[in-house]
């Protein structure tokens, strides 16, 4: 049994019984059946189904937005963004997924020969609540239109919304079978896994269960792309339009609650310029609206789970122990939900728990430096390499800086965000593989080479 808990009151929604082993195998059965067929229609057929997923999304926004706010609580504004964004997304890739897997010609030995870009099968989708709709669509999109078929097994907090995902492939005319939502207790992902009927695994997650799923799809030597946890830098030096760094800042750390692998979480920033950026990202931060999420100015709604507010309150505690400044919130909300004020952390060193620790939630920390060197030595100095950030107006050193950081992204003068037309991943601890893009479409097909010799008669 799957329970559904609204985190901004703390009260049942509804509860939802498991699918069974039966269900898993009809699953995989029935995937592999729509796969076979799928696979055969030209790409120009099969992304007619990316169009009609994005009227679908845009058809019931307001349904899906208000599934997002009342089981993990964003603010209603962002949940309409996010299935907008997934809308995009099909839109974009039905335009440029026949561009992307077209044959290309390739000269090699005197023969024209072919790379040919043909579908994997059916991908295992494990994913997250913190954007329940997007973290699937995001993969779904390339998937499909490559020629693949999906089960998705989602993450248990959000089973309205994984049901739903189901409801919009399903209406948007997608063949029985092809994709199919299972709620299942995650003992059962390793058998899935291991069966010849799925053909490769991608994940969004923690890095601990990253590293699990990795294991278990290596022994079966099945491909996965996987996305993982992040502590990302936003550098900000000493030349850089501090009043708009720290207008940025405070939405980027503080995006669907801080909740998200790329939301900016150390803000590394020189000495020099310190006190001034501060001073005014404390100003926005206070300024933010904590409150029911369903209201249209309310910034900071509750944090998905109990137990993940518990964890981000203790990494906060351990950081001002350890001699971390606390300038703002620094405590759960009184009332009812699983809110937590929105908190800035300043005087922070390498070592402390919000220094080198994945935060999820609304805890910005401030650590000074002298220089740019000591900028990019701390910002490649953890275990994570998802997203980063640099704010300078030089944009030449900006750009040479961005070649010397870890990571899958740098944002100059901006906040890290994914966009359907740039590829999306991370190196070290943050995972492997990319989404989105050209790159991204590219991740769950066969890059075929096909060798042409001379006809003769």
């Amino acid at each position: 049994m799957i329970t559904s808990i609204n985190p901004a009151t703390g009260q049942e929604i509804a509860r939802f019984d498991l699918h069974t082993k039966d269900d898993v195998e009809q699953a995989l059965s029935a995937a592999a059946a729509a796969q076979a067929a799928w696979r055969e229609k030209d790409i120009s057929e099969r992304v007619k189904l990316l169009t009609s997923i994005a009227k679908v999304l845009r058809a019931n926004k307001d349904r899906y937005a208000d599934m997002i706010v009342r089981e993990m609580g964003k603010p209603i504004v962002e949940a309409e963004a996010e299935i907008e964004k997934c809308a995009f997304n099909c839109d974009f890739y039905a335009e440029a997924a026949p561009r992307f897997l077209g044959d290309e010609k390739v000269e090699a030995n005197a023969s024209e020969s072919l790379v040919v870009f043909d579908p994997l099968g059916v991908v295992l989708a494990i994913m997250p609540w913190n954007y329940p709709f997007w973290q699937f669509f995001r993969f779904a999109a390339p998937a499909f239109a490559a020629g693949n078929g999906s089960i998705l097994k989602h993450a248990n907090n959000v089973p309205e919304c994984a049901l739903a995902c189901e409801e919009i492939v399903r209406e948007a005319g997608a063949p029985e079978g092809l994709f199919k939502t299972l709620l299942i207790d995650h003992k059962l992902i390793e058998g899935m896994i291991n069966d010849d009927r799925i053909a490769a695994v991608t994940l969004t997650g923690s890095t601990e269960v990253g590293a699990i799923v990795a294991g278990q799809a290596g022994k079966a030597l099945k491909k996965q792309v996987l996305e993982l946890g992040g502590s990302d830098p936003f550098i900000v030096l000493e030349d850089a339009d501090i009043d708009e760094a720290a207008k940025v800042a405070v939405k980027a750390r503080f995006t669907n609650v801080g909740q998200s692998c790329i939301n900016a979480k150390r803000f590394i920033v020189v000495d020099s310029i310190a006190d001034r950026f501060v001073e005014a990202f404390v100003k926005g931060v206070k300024e933010l609206k904590v409150g029911d999420p369903t209201e249209r100015d309310t910034k900071i709604g509750p944090m998905a789970r109990g137990n993940l507010r518990d964890t981000l309150h203790e990494q906060v505690e351990r950081t001002v122990t350890a001699g971390g400044k606390l300038l703002t919130g620094g405590k759960p909300a009184e009332g009812p939900g699983f809110f937590y004020l929105p908190t800035v952390l300043d005087n922070v060193e390498p070592g402390m728990a919000a220094a080198c620790e994945e935060t999820f939630g609304p805890a910005a920390a401030i650590i000074r430096v002298k220089n740019e060197d000591e900028a990019i030595k701390l910002a490649n100095s953890i275990e994570f390499g998802l997203g980063s950030a640099i704010w300078s107006k030089n944009i030449t050193r900006a750009r040479k800086l961005a070649r010397r950081i870890e990571a899958g992204a740098v944002f100059i003068n901006g906040m890290v965000a994914s966009d359907p037309r740039l590829p999306f991943g991370g190196i070290k601890k943050s995972g492997y593989g990319r989404e989105l893009g050209s790159f991204g479409i590219r991740e769950f097909v066969n890059i075929k080479t096909v060798w042409i010799g001379p006809a003769k008669s």
